[in-house]
């Protein structure tokens, strides 16, 4: 028998321990160079080096018994139903459980409060609040995470984040001192705990009135840890959770520039490999899970400046060597996935085919010769020629647009599947003669970017619209062969590439672009894991602003355009946005509701 390396050996004795933790023999844990995550009772936490540096070490330990606490100690039934529509609201509900669970874990164990602050410690890294230098620039929900752990277990802020909770620390005390008196009393019992967090929310004026959410509620669903309740919560826990916690964990593993979770952004300049991570970190998108609302009929959209909006090609942000590299990574890491997509693209393409299939009209006048009734005019020398005539093919000339959300909570397993599901459906709909475009949207930098440092040189006017830098990518347009721009797609595997998700100006991009090609036929299918969420415009703005503009333009497509428009959410409730609309709870299932989606399009009758 091969011998253990002292990576094995370690990731077995982390595996142990965190079955230890959660009272659940069924976890298993695995190493990962993106973000660090829960999936279920499958766990990812960063590899440390081969030497096993020490530093590294209590990382990984602290990250495992993070995510085993949080098996024990939190029903995500219960938490999703309670969670506050408000993006801020919501970010801050997530980091407040977080805490509690971590505490609760943190009691009297001295080894995992010990590894549980190493963990924190690579999270504030890469966190904005270590970086912040005005209270604009400090994410309330990271600052209020801290100030509670610092009241629940004694342990002081970080110093890489002192100065950033310091500018806050005063408000959030005079506000919300009685609260945390309350939370630290109900450390175990989290309905009443959850209570206690949305009065502090009310108290911080981050929402509204708590009062009318009983979390006990049985005629609400159940609050076991189900498969659906756990998938229900997957968007609130995962990415609102995230943004303080495990969004660290996520972000600063996987982007090290960006959001921590390693695969996929890139970064600007100013994000590098360790910077971006935290801003990443700090500011991954929120997932609001709030009721469709009414859009206001003279809602002004606007945006602050677009002269450092870009739209540019995949090739030109990386050069040929690195996506020659990053899409050989991402074809490595999605080999089984691979193949059952290729076979439902298979599937795909003989329904197409299918219907393209030539169709003939028999003893016509004129025509083509009909060689196979040649025979007749041997037999019987008196009869006519025949001549076939071929029908008219109702299939459409067709061109099929795929907008990828390039956003910071697509890192990891999402981002890779989206890459290679839509790589497969391009080469797929290519042999049937569809014509395809690849696009994805981001923006260039993390809390608003050159756009904001105008603003703020103008002297901050009120209301001032979309507050970033979009960044329009172009992985493959609709006339490029896809052998030449399939590496273009490996450049979403590019650390620090994935950022904020601004929905609306991106699907008046890819409908303008679809509009102006000739095919009769224009589908444009959005992949997207989240609501709009830039935390530099929604700080200035309205919380919902983002999202009312994303329902102006979605309902002015449906309404208006030519363009059919379909979505496909990720782990997010899309159908809310869109009246074609599907919602999967896990990126696996991407592949095959790509398929299933475009195939029922092309089966509707015009």
């Amino acid at each position: 028998m091969t011998e253990q390396t002292p990576l094995e050996a370690f990731r077995a004795v982390l595996t142990g321990t965190a079955r230890a933790i959660a009272h659940e023999p069924e976890v298993e844990l695995a190493y990962t160079a993106d973000a660090p995550v829960a999936a279920g009772k499958n766990l990812k936490v960063p590899m440390p080096g081969r030497n096993l540096p020490a530093e590294q070490v209590a990382e990984a330990r602290g990250f495992a018994d993070s995510m085993a606490l949080k098996l024990r100690h939190h029903d995500t039934g219960i938490h999703a139903r309670g969670a506050p529509p408000e993006p801020a609201a919501r970010a801050c509900y997530d980091a407040v459980e977080t805490v509690r669970y971590e505490t609760l874990g943190s009691k009297g164990w001295e080894g995992v409060c010990a590894n549980l602050d190493a963990a924190l410690g690579a999270r504030m890294r890469s966190d904005p609040i270590a970086r912040a230098t005005a209270e604009d620039e400090v994410p309330v929900q990271g600052a209020l995470a801290l100030l509670l752990r610092e009241r629940l277990t004694g342990q002081p802020v970080p110093q890489v984040a002192e100065n950033g909770v310091a500018m806050l620390r005063d408000w959030i005390e005079d506000k919300g001192a009685a609260d945390f008196e309350a939370l630290a009393l109900s450390l175990d019992d989290q309905a009443a705990f959850q209570k206690i967090s949305l009065q502090l929310l009310e108290h911080l004026e981050l929402t509204g009135t708590p009062d009318e959410f009983d979390p006990t509620d049985e005629n609400e669903d159940d609050g076991d840890d189900d498969a659906t309740g756990d998938d229900a919560a997957t968007d609130e826990d995962d990415g609102g959770e995230g943004q303080v916690d495990q969004r660290g964990e996520q972000q600063s593993g996987e982007d090290s520039e960006g959001e921590g979770e390693a695969e996929g952004e890139e970064l600007s300049d100013e994000d590098s490999q360790e910077g971006g991570e935290g801003e990443q970190e700090g500011m991954l998108p929120v997932r609001p899970n709030r009721p469709p609302a009414e859009l206001t009929p003279g809602f002004d959209y606007k945006a602050w400046t677009t002269e450092f909006d870009e739209v540019i090609a995949a090739d030109e942000l990386c050069d040929p060597d690195e996506l020659v590299r990053l899409r050989a990574y991402l074809d490595q890491q999605l080999l089984t996935l691979q193949g059952a997509v290729t076979k439902l693209a298979n599937r795909l393409q003989r329904r197409l085919m299918a219907q393209q299939s030539r169709s003939w009209d028999f003893d016509q006048e004129e025509g083509m010769l009909d060689a196979a009734r040649l025979a007749r005019v041997v037999v019987s020398p008196g009869q006519s020629l025949s001549y076939k005539v071929e029908r008219e093919t109702e299939f459409k000339d067709t061109v099929v647009t795929l907008l990828i959300d390039n956003s910071g909570s697509m890192r990891g397993r999402p981002i890779s599947i989206a890459a290679i599901s839509a790589d497969i459906m391009a080469r797929t709909l290519e042999r049937c003669g569809v014509k395809t475009e690849i696009l994805g949207f981001t923006t260039r930098a993390w809390k608003g970017g050159q756009a904001r440092e105008n603003w703020l040189a103008a002297g901050r006017p009120a209301l001032p619209g979309r507050l970033n830098d979009l960044r329009h990518i172009v992985y493959k347009s609709a006339d490029a062969p896809w052998r030449r721009a399939r590496t273009s797609l490996g450049l979403m595997m590019r650390e620090g590439l994935l950022k904020e998700n601004i929905d609306g100006e991106a699907l008046l991009w890819a409908h303008a672009r679809l509009i102006a090609r000739p095919e009769d036929r224009k589908i444009l299918m959005v992949i997207s894991d989240g609501a709009p969420v830039d935390d530099s415009t929604l700080s200035v703005n309205s919380g919902s602003y983002l999202e009312k503009h994303l329902r102006q333009v979605i309902g002015w497509i449906e309404g208006k355009s030519p363009v059919q428009l379909v979505a496909i959410g990720i782990g997010h409730d899309v159908t809310r946005y869109y009246q074609r609309a599907v919602t999967i709870m896990d990126a696996d299932q991407l592949g095959g509701t790509m398929v299933e989606q475009l195939a029922g399009l092309f089966d509707i009758e015009k």
